[in-house]
């Protein structure tokens, strides 16, 4: 592309070589410089002012021409490149930077083409003259000392690049990629805004704020867009947010991709799309998708596109939010840009095709389009509105302000001594522009700049929200971010936001609805993780968040509620006097003691009757009292159990059931006895009298309290929470403790009764007037089968039923006693006393 020197020595200093070509040829390869002016020191700058270039077909068979910028201007990049000149004639009249030091500068156009902006580039740097003398050594330094500019981050890669041997350092004011950053690559690189990588943070951090978990990505086909969304998308992934779609698409590329696009967008399910694209791409991307059905669309913009007042024209755009360079206010700048007129302007050919463009008249120059009326002289600035004229926000020219007064501090550091005092006559190198390029720090109507040690400044940005006001689209600020801030405070609002078709709440762009407390997200299979189904949680496990993952499993005391939101103790359950089946037994248990006085009452009252007198009146009474203590003792089964009420109920049982046999297996002997003592020459009940009675009946009860008192003192029953039954309650029960000593007091009491039973059945065909044995019989059958169904209904019952099931074994055993054993005595005492009469008992009554 150049014909001239660009090998690089080590102290930066460029080398010519010969050429051959005539000065004619040469002017027109490198194209024109389109606003000039010399000075001790030149800065050169490169900005996008026109739209397209154009690029003409070469043969083998004429000279190659180079590519021309052409197309409509760029209104806002000639305010660029005018903030520039300005920056540089308000340093010129600087009593204090650089002071008796002149700035010159060199403007270029590289139309935002790479090859146009290496050409520019290599000018630059060679500062080529038209005349080559072959017998002249070139070697000299590089034109300009610091290069302004680009606009794009392409074209800036391509810059850097060449200009990074060369030592020659570049301040760039827009170009944003993260991978500029990169000092092997781009050692001479430098910016005035915040790199992509701080943005593409912000971005995931704002989506993420407002609870956008689904969203569709455009981005430029460049690097710029490129490396700036896949910075997005990593921030965006750590954050958990999902991407339906992700294109990119060049301004360049068939309309067919941009139809594409359009298409994608307005099939998709987001609602909400984060732009990292430039202008142009943009401006086809809005053009193409105006006029269709589209549902309410909330774009997320990045600083290249979500300031520019060309795009306010899109209303589909209306409630756009996204970071901006933070605005600015530069004193004298706006009266600059007006103070322009057609003398002032004929001296630059950019700034004659801004005024034929802007008012749509001739000025008499070579490169007029025809058609156009010659300008009247009466062509005034001020009464144009156009983005070169609009001052009220500015943000981009602030950074190019920036830029050169950066430049401007490092050279004022290598030439001057102190405020008063600079020496032009030293040969300042670019690289000793770049050192200490790197180590500025100013402040500048109230801006602070500053470089990292990537050449990077602090990232900070205002929160833009595209809002209608009196029918006419504004950008309002609505919030700060500032990456050198605390943790919890790098971001902030300080206004409501606007949203798309200016809906007041914020709009909802999620794959699935939230998971509310109690369920968990599942991951639909072969779908981004933000698209999940909620699954309620399991019994016992809660999930007291929204999006909960998983769920949380309770503590073993606690149970989940019926929301599964929370953990609650579980309720423990136990056989309480207040329940109506504990109501019940305990009435029956009541009833069974009275009964069991009354019967007492009544033998006593009439104790001197004969059938009280013929059935060992005694043994009776004993037997009474110890089915009074039976219906008694089951009432220790009845509510929470303790420490002293499991032992108590256990032993107190066995004892008493013990004794209440053994009466009943003496009343069983002393008939036996009875029969065998009417034999001719018997003397049996000799050896079985009442003392005997009472001893074998003491025996058979201490027998038992040894074995409960072994029991208590090897392993008690005690008080125990059984979690394992049901897992959603407690059962407080007493557990038995040493299982042997329980089946032993089960055991010994079945071994009476089976021994009962068998000498009962043995003298149930006595004479009925003579004896009880039928009766005893009768009792003892349903006292056996009691407690034989008893036991496999007490291993199967569940909870308090358990304890339920044990007091009615108690109390039908009881009830089978006294009912058979004394309820008839009773009655013929009562209702029909005739028959108990010594007569009728000894069975000589007709």
């Amino acid at each position: 592309m150049l014909w001239g020197c660009f090998a690089a020595s080590g102290t930066g200093n460029l080398q010519r070589v010969e050429g051959t070509m005539d000065s004619v040829k040469y002017q027109e390869i490198l194209g024109k410089n389109l606003m000039p002016s010399s000075g001790d020191f030149v800065i050169g700058g490169v900005f996008s002012i026109h739209n397209y270039v154009n690029t003409p077909e070469n043969n083998d068979t004429s000279q190659p021409k180079a590519p021309r910028c052409t197309g409509s201007l760029d209104y806002r990049e000639v305010r660029f490149a005018r903030t520039m000149v300005f920056a540089i004639k308000e340093i010129n009249n600087s009593s204090e930077l650089l002071p008796g030091v002149t700035l010159g500068y060199q403007i270029h156009d590289s139309c935002s083409f790479v090859p146009v902006a290496v050409k520019v580039i290599f000018q630059l740097a060679n500062g080529i003259e038209p005349v080559f003398f072959q017998n002249q050594s070139c070697s000299k330094s590089a034109t300009v000392h610091a290069v302004v500019g680009e606009s794009s981050s392409t074209p800036s890669i391509a810059m850097s690049r060449i200009l990074g041997p060369f030592g020659i350092p570049l301040v760039s004011h827009f170009a944003t990629c993260a991978c500029l950053s990169d000092k092997l690559q781009f050692p001479t690189f430098s910016r005035t805004i915040p790199s992509d990588y701080f943005q593409a943070a912000a971005l995931a951090r704002l989506v993420k704020h407002f609870g956008w978990t689904w969203i569709g990505a455009v981005r430029s086909d460049s690097d710029y867009g490129n490396n700036g969304m896949a910075a997005f998308l990593q921030a965006a992934q750590a954050e958990g947010i999902c991407v339906e779609y992700s294109e990119a698409f060049h301004k360049t590329t068939p309309h067919v991709k941009v139809q594409h696009v359009a298409e994608v967008i307005r099939k998709s399910t987001a609602r909400v799309i984060v732009a990292f694209i430039a202008m142009g791409e943009l401006l086809a991307l809005l053009s193409e998708l105006e006029g269709k059905a589209l549902p309410p669309l909330q774009w997320i913009g990045s600083e290249s596109w979500v300031t520019n007042r060309e795009m306010l024209r899109f209303h589909l755009c209306a409630g756009a939010i996204g970071f901006a360079i933070p605005r600015s206010v530069i004193p004298g700048l706006p009266n600059f840009l007006l103070d322009l007129g057609p003398a002032q302007v004929s001296h630059s050919p950019l700034l004659t095709e801004f005024w034929e463009s802007a008012f749509g008249c001739s000025l008499g120059g070579i490169q007029t389009p025809p058609g156009l009326k010659p300008c009247d002289g009466k062509q005034n600035l001020g009464d144009l509105q156009n983005p070169y004229t609009d001052t009220s926000q500015l943000r981009v020219s602030n950074m190019v302000y920036k830029a050169v007064y950066a430049i401007a501090h490092a050279m004022h550091s290598i030439i001057c001594t102190d405020e008063l005092h600079c020496n032009t006559s030293i040969r300042v190198q670019p690289q000793q522009v770049m050192e200490h390029l790197r180590k500025v720090n100013f402040s500048r109507n109230g801006y602070k700049v500053s470089f990292d040690a990537n050449g990077d400044p602090v990232a900070t940005y205002e929160l833009v929200n595209w809002q209608v006001k009196d029918g006419h689209m504004e950008f309002v600020t609505v919030g700060h971010y500032d990456a050198s801030a605390p943790d919890g405070q790098v971001f902030t609002m300080k206004k409501n936001i606007t949203w798309a078709s200016g809906q007041p709440q914020v709009p909802v762009s999620v794959c699935s609805e939230s998971c509310p407390p109690g369920t968990r997200k599942a991951v639909q299979s072969g779908r981004p993780v933000c698209c999940y189904d909620c699954v309620p949680c399991a019994e016992g496990e809660i999930s007291n968040a929204t999006d909960s993952l998983d769920c949380i499993t309770c503590s073993a005391d606690y149970w989940s509620n019926a929301e599964k939101d929370e953990c609650v103790p579980k309720p423990v359950e136990f056989l309480s006097f207040h329940e109506v089946l504990g109501i019940i037994l305990t009435a029956c248990s009541v009833t069974g003691a009275c009964m069991s006085i009354m019967v007492a009452a009544v033998f006593y009252k009439h104790r001197d009757t004969p059938i009280v007198k013929a059935n060992n009146s005694e043994l009776s009474f004993l037997l009474v009292f110890s089915l009074k203590l039976c219906f008694l003792c089951s009432l220790t089964f009845i509510g929470r159990p303790s420490e002293w009420s499991c032992m108590l109920r256990h032993t107190a049982f066995g004892i008493t059931f013990v004794l209440c046999i053994s009466c009943v297996l003496g009343k069983t002997i002393v008939v036996l006895m009875a029969f065998r003592a009417t034999l001719p020459g018997s003397n049996v009940m000799k050896w079985f009298g009442p003392l005997h009675q009472k001893l074998s009946i003491l025996a058979f009860t201490l027998i038992q309290v040894l074995i409960c008192m072994l029991w208590l003192t090897i392993s008690p029953p005690f008080p125990n929470k059984n979690m394992k039954h049901y897992k959603e309650k407690i059962i407080l029960e007493c557990d038995v403790g040493s299982a042997v000593g329980f089946w032993a007091v089960l055991g010994y009491i079945g071994l009476l009764s089976i021994l009962c039973f068998v000498l009962a059945f043995l003298a149930r065909k006595l004479p009925d007037n003579f004896n009880e044995a039928k009766l005893i019989t009768f009792s003892m059958l349903i006292f056996c089968a009691v407690w034989f169904t008893f036991i496999p209904a007490y291993v199967s019952s569940p909870g308090k039923f358990t304890v339920a099931v044990e007091i009615f074994a108690i109390l039908a055993s009881s009830f089978g006693l006294i009912v058979c054993i004394f309820v008839p005595k009773c009655f013929i005492i009562l209702f029909w006393p005739e028959k108990n009469t010594k007569k009728h008992m000894m069975g000589k009554m007709p």
